[in-house]
């Protein structure tokens, strides 16, 4: 039996803390660390928490050490060299096809770009930006003609949720691939400015804004 802990935020966090507590004869959900202050468009992880009696965190770094897995999804701190050496395996969930957008927005970024394809990603979490080995990758079309940021985002906990339910009962077997950082490309906060009409969940909305 693997002991897990989640680090999150949102509708798919919470489908995914659901996949752990419902497996108990493979899974141990040791805890659960929600962003704080949670976001007000998306479902409360803590309240599900609160109401399945699931013990929360405030500090990821207040997680039971030695974790077979820490899972993290849309989780919005960086974690450090010392808490991935407590545990034995760290994954993150990043909603953009990696080595291409890693940071933050990736998905306001890949419509800015006029992508015609974007994609999910489960990767091991290493000190460095999303440049960790690939798990398991699944990529969807989109459409910068006609998507909003919102139409894809929700597209990409869809496919979030359809990669991850794919790819737990393989972890094991699964041996990860570096990234080819050739391809890579990155985002911070601070780029945030160039995203112009792509900033918000709307065109509307960013011009607004």
């Amino acid at each position: 039996m693997a002991t897990v802990a989640l680090l999150g935020k949102g509708s798919l966090a919470i489908k995914i803390a659901d996949y752990f507590l419902a497996r108990p004869e493979q899974y141990t959900l040791a805890g659960v660390v929600p962003v704080f202050p949670e976001p007000a468009w998306t479902d409360s992880l803590n309240d599900w928490c609160e109401s399945h009696g699931v013990k929360t965190y405030r500090n990821h770094n207040d997680l039971p050490h030695d974790l077979d897995l820490a899972f993290s999804c849309f989780f919005d701190k960086i974690l450090r060299r010392a808490f991935l050496d407590r545990h034995k395996r760290t994954l993150n969930l990043h909603n953009a096809p990696l080595p291409k957008y890693r940071g933050v927005n990736p998905v306001n970024w890949a419509l800015k770009n006029n992508e015609r394809e974007h994609g999910v990603t489960i990767h091991e979490i290493t000190p460095g930006i999303d440049d960790g080995p690939i798990v398991a990758q699944v990529k969807y079309s989109i459409y910068p003609e006609f998507d909003e940021v919102r139409d894809v985002y929700q597209r990409s906990l869809e496919f979030g949720w359809v990669l991850f339910q794919a790819t737990m009962p393989l972890l094991n077997r699964i041996r990860p691939m570096p990234q080819d950082d050739a391809q890579a490309t990155y985002y911070s906060a601070a780029d945030r400015g160039g995203l112009g009409d792509r900033a918000s969940w709307t065109r509307a909305e960013s011009v607004r804004s």
